[in-house]
């Protein structure tokens, strides 16, 4: 299938759309002039609504080992010389080669209904359509029990997910709700969580185990529903299966199925999931280089993970954190021409599946991690970055101090710091360079309901993003790249004695770990 690379979009359209979004600042605060230029640039002639069209629209989700992954690391690399940036795509491994296709899964009996489902990223596809009867997992509690009905799944599509019975988000319960009747209900969601918990645990599987032995046992699909609690948002991860299909289904599609299951109903399911295997891809990180002028053996890298899960666009996770860094080091290249030290960005791939790409570059690249100044990452959302902690860095207060008093007032005081802190074990890509002892830092966002609702979701989608918040976060990338160039000292790696745990011992400094180079022990 031929991949679109590079869209075009009437500018005039989305200037008129967005260009109601600023980055105000007090016209009394003394702003260094290159820093005030940043400000100018980003609100009069930002490029970001352009580019999140041609990412998320044109491109759309990247995940790993798929045609539009490497689309992105070429569009990304296409946009850095655009603007006279040295780009270049840096192997890191492989991963076995997959591409989405359409997914339609209908109900069939006692009557006929369209669901909304969608197959999970490396589903096997279906040759033909599969039709088949709709089951839900035996009431037993032991794994004989259950390893005794696992032949009567054969040709059976299984339901393997916990029934919701209310499928309504805990706010709005919340909202309507009399108190004593949402503390009812709450506790019987939890009591529910709790009981489907056991129940697994009780039969012997997991959540990788399980699918493995329904379609050794001969089923003809699996079906999950990995509802947020939130209306309309499902979460979108791998398959466990090789060989049949395993789909996710919406709450509401998924609860009708297993009511007419339970009650005897006995309903089809017609399955449709086109997808391709194709050979292992290579795996890429897209690196954008601006040589330093005094310091060029001395580094300022900024981060972002270019890669997604493929539920939807992923726009919040982390389209906005690719376009933050993209258009900081475009502003940087404009008006910063003398830059001290080397300023790099580093688009990662394969953070999803932990951190690879970032991983791969500290492994590789012993001689930049040497010379790093800080590293200034950002991942969890569109929100305005409100916090930033120095993850376990002594003189972290000192310099991230002294850099911040760089950036606009407005931007800065938004921002809670926490010094030293703790150093990142995982969750993000900063956590690969603070564990092998680089300043790397988290430009860390306010929530706008990430974490329920576009992390990893079917909702991850263009609309979600809030174009003034990201643009104070390029303002505030640039300004910090600038001032920790122009600093005159390196940056201290002293790291701080770390506290003891509830079990008396001493918290150890993550490990440095080395990437995974392929996927073949990926579960």
């Amino acid at each position: 299938m031929k991949i679109n690379r590079f869209f075009a979009v009437p500018a005039v359209v989305l200037a008129a759309q967005f260009s109601w979004a600023q980055v105000k600042v007090d016209p009394k605060e003394k702003l260094d002039p290159i820093v005030k230029s940043f400000v100018d640039e980003i609100n009069n002639s930002s490029q970001l609504e352009n580019m999140a069209y041609e990412l998320l629209d044109g491109i759309g989700p990247r995940l790993v080992g798929t045609p539009e992954m490497l689309a992105a690391n070429e569009w990304s690399a296409a946009k850095l010389r655009s603007w006279g940036i040295e780009s270049s795509l840096q192997q890191f491994g492989t991963w076995k080669g997959w591409q989405r296709g359409i997914t339609h899964v209908d109900m069939t009996y006692p009557r006929v209904k369209s669901l909304a489902a969608t197959q999970l990223a490396w589903s096997p596809a279906t040759k033909k359509a599969v039709e088949a009867e709709v089951v839900v997992l035996p009431k037993v509690s032991t794994k004989a029990e259950f390893d005794a009905w696992l032949p009567s799944a054969k040709g059976k599509i299984v339901l393997i997910a916990q029934y919701q019975k209310i499928g309504r988000s805990d706010e709005q319960i919340k909202e309507f709700a009399t108190p004593e009747l949402y503390e009812k209900l709450k506790a019987e969601k939890e009591q529910a969580s709790k009981d489907f918990r056991d129940y697994v645990k009780n039969i012997g599987y997991d959540n990788n185990t399980l699918p493995e032995a329904l379609e050794k046992a001969g089923a003809a699909g699996i079906a999950i529903s990995n509802w947020t609690g939130i209306m309309g948002a499902n979460r979108i991860f791998g398959a466990k299966t090789s060989k049949i299909p395993m789909i996710d289904i919406e709450v509401e599609d998924y609860g009708m199925l297993y009511r007419m299951a339970e009650n005897g109903a006995k309903p089809k399911i017609k399955v449709e999931a086109q997808s391709k295997i194709l050979p292992d891809a290579k795996n890429f990180n897209t690196i954008g280089i601006i040589k330093g002028k005094e310091k060029p053996e001395e580094y300022v890298i900024l981060s972002a993970h270019l890669d997604s899960w493929d539920g939807a666009q992923g726009a919040t996770d982390n389209g906005t954190g690719t376009l933050t860094m993209l258009e900081a080091m475009r502003i940087l290249k404009k008006y910063y021409p003398n830059n001290k030290r080397t300023i790099v960005v580093g688009l990662w791939g394969s953070e999803e599946q932990g951190l690879n790409g970032s991983r791969g570059f500290v492994a590789d690249n012993p001689q930049i991690m040497k010379g790093t100044q800080a590293v200034f990452n950002q991942d969890n959302g569109t929100g305005r970055v409100i916090n930033i902690s120095g993850q376990g860095f002594v003189d972290s207060y000192s310099y991230i101090g002294k850099w911040l008093n760089g950036v606009p007032k407005t931007v800065r005081d938004q921002i809670k710091t926490d010094f030293p802190g703790m150093p990142g074990g995982g969750g993000s890509d900063h956590a690969s360079f603070v564990a092998s002892g680089v300043p790397g830092f988290s430009l860390s966002s306010l929530n706008w309901g990430y974490f329920g609702y576009t992390w990893h979701t079917t909702k991850d989608t263009y609309d979600k993003i809030v174009f003034d918040e990201v643009k104070n976060n390029v303002v505030l990338t640039a300004a910090l790249a600038y001032m920790a160039s122009e600093d005159p000292e390196l940056t201290s790696r002293e790291r701080r004695v770390m506290p003891q745990d509830d079990k008396g011992g001493t918290v150890q400094w993550p490990e440095a770990k080395e990437p995974r180079r392929d996927s073949k022990e990926y579960r």
